[in-house]
């Protein structure tokens, strides 16, 4: 299924994710290569076309100049051509695709698409053609292992010694109690994967937030990022273990270079160990032997994030709307709700108070 249409000196190409050919993955990574952004795991071929495998309104705009491809914009449209970023709520970078020096009238390219809004909660920095229609700048925490896992840990000594000194007591204690403490950076074990999600459900529930894996979409996609083969996007499983039993999990999303921390989650049996720190020390010593230079916290606020953090990212939260009977039915449904939002998380007090909330909420449901 092609549908065509014209932006001033492109042609426009609307194509499902298994359309694309061989040459136009290979194009899609050469342009991303070019434009200098990192090579984050979400804003590559494999991923859209996973999504595509699980969401039946996944396309992908490729931008030809003179018949060559000089541009990828990957999107998914829903009812009345609203548009979200691919894979949003699990996409963790979004944006287009496009070789440096090609400059785009947003709302003209959702026209080119059929589309009559495009909503992205984590837009990466640079996306001049969409950060303008931005309604909020969030900060997205990363690692820098670029010069090794020791040079962090001297970094992280300096900032919170403490922190570095108790998490290891913990691990130490860990194996006294509860048995040899054992971690395998990629490892292939379903069921320790169905017990991160299983922990990770629990979770949701437990915090008032939407159950990603009562979504079937979320667990295939998951499965099928578990058993790619691309080195520029695959999922890597890592699994912390105490007495061969698994206590904490992490299932990852990977390139080359960079490490998407995506779905983490541990045992509560074993919360006063601290495993998930435990397991993210160790996962991000691995990482660094594995050529690993930037691990991606992403946005959202944690207290371990803080801690670990060298420095921040910026990702922008917004939508582009056209002034079509679609894009209002979006801001309507939207954008008082994003507004809210938005007024809570700029008031502490109140954003603890809604967290609470939250929490007593999933606590009543889970009875």
């Amino acid at each position: 299924m092609t549908q065509e249409a014209e932006l001033p000196g492109k042609r426009v190409l609307v194509l499902r994710p298994d359309e694309l050919s061989p040459n136009d993955r290979k194009m899609w990574r050469e342009i991303r290569t070019e434009s200098g952004a990192p090579a984050n795991p979400f804003l590559d071929p494999e991923f859209t076309a996973a999504v595509g495998r699980v969401r039946p309104g996944a396309r992908v705009a490729v931008l030809q100049d003179d018949g060559s491809p000089v541009g990828f914009f990957p999107f998914e449209r829903g009812p009345l051509g609203q548009g979200r970023a691919i894979g949003l709520g699990v996409s963790d970078s979004q944006g287009a695709v496009l070789r440096p020096g090609i400059r785009l009238d947003a709302r003209r390219l959702l026209r080119s698409c059929g589309l009559s809004s495009w909503e992205f909660d984590n837009l990466e920095a640079g996306q001049g053609v969409f950060v303008p229609h931005a309604a909020e700048e969030l900060a997205s925490p990363v690692v820098d292992l670029g010069e090794g896992f020791e040079r962090y840990t001297e970094r992280l000594r300096a900032k919170s010694g403490s922190f570095l000194r108790q998490t290891r007591a913990k691990e130490r204690k860990l194996a006294r109690q509860a048995g040899e403490v054992r971690f395998v950076y990629d490892a292939l074990d379903p069921g320790a994967l169905r017990a991160l999600m299983g922990w990770k459900s629990a979770q949701y529930r437990r915090t008032g937030r939407r159950d990603r894996f009562a979504q079937e979409w979320i667990t295939r996609l998951v499965g099928l990022l578990g058993e790619s083969e691309e080195p520029e996007c695959r999922g890597v499983l890592s699994v912390l273990y105490a007495a061969d039993r698994p206590v904490a999990a992490h299932f990852g999303l990977r390139s080359s270079t960079v490490l998407s921390w995506w779905f983490p989650a541990y045992d509560r049996a074993y919360a006063k160990y601290s495993p998930g720190l435990v397991l993210q020390l160790k996962m991000l010593e691995a990482a660094a032997a594995d050529g690993v230079e930037t691990v991606d916290l992403g946005s959202g606020p944690a207290r371990y994030k803080e801690s670990l953090k060298t420095r921040d990212l910026r990702v922008y939260e917004g939508a582009v709307v056209r002034p079509v009977p679609g894009g209002a039915a979006h801001w309507l449904g939207r954008e008082p709700a994003r507004a809210a939002r938005r007024f809570v998380r700029g008031r502490p007090r109140l954003a603890g108070a809604a967290s609470r909330a939250l929490a007593e909420a999933g606590r009543l449901r889970g009875r």
